[in-house]
């Protein structure tokens, strides 16, 4: 499975899960993450890029604190091929899937099932803090610019998880999805995911989008099992050593 990206992937990937901040530099977007995670802390190309490039970038990403890390896009070969070379080791591998909000509004949602809550509650912390998603990843949702809100799943009367959706240019993307072990296998992801494209949709966005690691096999049978489709790949090279190579 692989697919070439839409063309909006990436900037509402960016749009909805923001950096604390973006840097031009050379052939580069530079991101500091402050603790947000790869997607908000990776450097991408713009264009071609020499190894004097990358010994640029790795002393700017050291400037900001970050251990240097690259997002390889599908045409990033070359790039790809230069970071193995000087010592990059392949992280976290994904796959980007995308419907029509349509897709997921055809069943009616079950009365309290799920909840739209911004700003957090303090139970959708805890669920979140529970996945290892705490408060420099909650950050990123607060910066978020356009229409956004946070998801909370109950089943039996008690909290079943969480989750964080924004739109950027007419495509809700879902991030941080957290279901309480003993709260899985209940059907709640499938819900949760109905709940963000109800929501997409009152907001007038057309299209319902979510990025999850390659390795991720639950997440991966959720979203092909809702009739979603693989719209991008990228994966991350980052930095084994401990001194920056000349």
């Amino acid at each position: 499975m692989s697919a070439q990206p839409a063309p909006w992937l990436f900037g509402v990937v960016d749009g909805t899960w923001p950096a604390a901040r973006y840097v031009k530099q050379g052939p580069w977007t530079l991101r500091e993450g402050q603790g947000g995670g790869s997607r908000v802390s990776a450097a991408s190309a713009e264009g071609p890029v020499t190894a004097d490039d990358i010994a640029a970038a790795e002393v700017a990403m050291r400037a900001m604190g970050q251990l240097p890390l690259f997002m390889i896009r599908p045409g990033d070969t070359a790039l790809d091929a230069l970071l193995e070379a000087r010592g990059y080791a392949v992280k976290d591998p994904v796959w980007a899937y995308a419907c029509p909000v349509e897709r997921l509004t055809d069943v009616p949602l079950p009365r309290v099932t799920v909840l739209q809550v911004w700003e957090p509650l303090a139970i959708m912390r805890e669920i979140w803090a529970n996945g290892g998603i705490g408060p420099a990843r909650i950050a990123v949702m607060e910066r978020a610019k356009g229409p956004k809100t946070g998801l909370l799943a109950r089943f039996n009367d008690k909290p079943g998880g969480a989750a964080f959706v924004a739109i950027h240019d007419g495509v809700a993307m879902l991030h941080a999805l957290e279901i309480l072990p003993h709260q899985r296998q209940q059907g709640l992801g499938k819900w949760m995911m109905r709940a963000a494209a109800h929501w997409a949709a009152a907001q007038g966005a057309h299209t319902l989008a979510v990025v999850c690691t390659k390795a991720n096999d639950g997440a991966n049978a959720l979203y092909s099992g809702l009739g979603m489709s693989v719209v991008g790949e990228y994966h991350y090279r980052i930095w084994q050593g401990e001194e920056t190579r000349q």
